[in-house]
């Protein structure tokens, strides 16, 4: 048989910032499908705004009291702030999304605008083009 992923002398316990990096991730992929005109069900909008208030606060405590956390390897500290600071408009326009507050349009590409500058930052870039299950509210 064969063994995929890493060795067990490889593996590492799960960090606070590993979780902090999957759930804004999380809130990237639903962002994008927005605005792809997927459709927001009760499960997805639950989970919308619970991860957006998790990543919201943990984006704080990391900008008030963790500068140069380690969360964006390699930049300056002031490209860091930004970094988080965006995090925190996407939190908050996630949560608006999920609750169907976000429906104008120049509000939309505030949105875009903001999850491409945060991939940049994070060097995470993807097409939602072979996510149909995102098609399912």
């Amino acid at each position: 048989m064969i063994k995929l992923g890493p060795t067990s002398d490889e593996m590492r316990a799960m960090s606070g910032d590993d979780i902090f990096l999957s759930r804004l991730k999380l809130l990237i992929i639903m962002g994008k499908a927005y605005l792809k005109n997927c459709p927001i069900g009760n499960y997805r909008k639950s989970a919308i705004i619970e991860n957006a208030h998790h990543v919201f606060y943990h984006s704080l405590h990391l900008a008030c009291f963790e500068p140069q956390s380690g969360i964006t390897s390699d930049v300056e500290a002031g490209e860091e702030q930004e970094f988080h600071k965006r995090v925190q408009l996407l939190a908050v326009m996630a949560k608006a999304m999920a609750e169907n507050r976000l429906t104008e349009n120049h509000r939309k590409k505030a949105l875009q605008d903001n999850l491409e500058r945060i991939c940049e930052i994070l060097i995470f870039s993807f097409h939602l083009k072979g996510f149909n299950f995102l098609k399912v509210a």
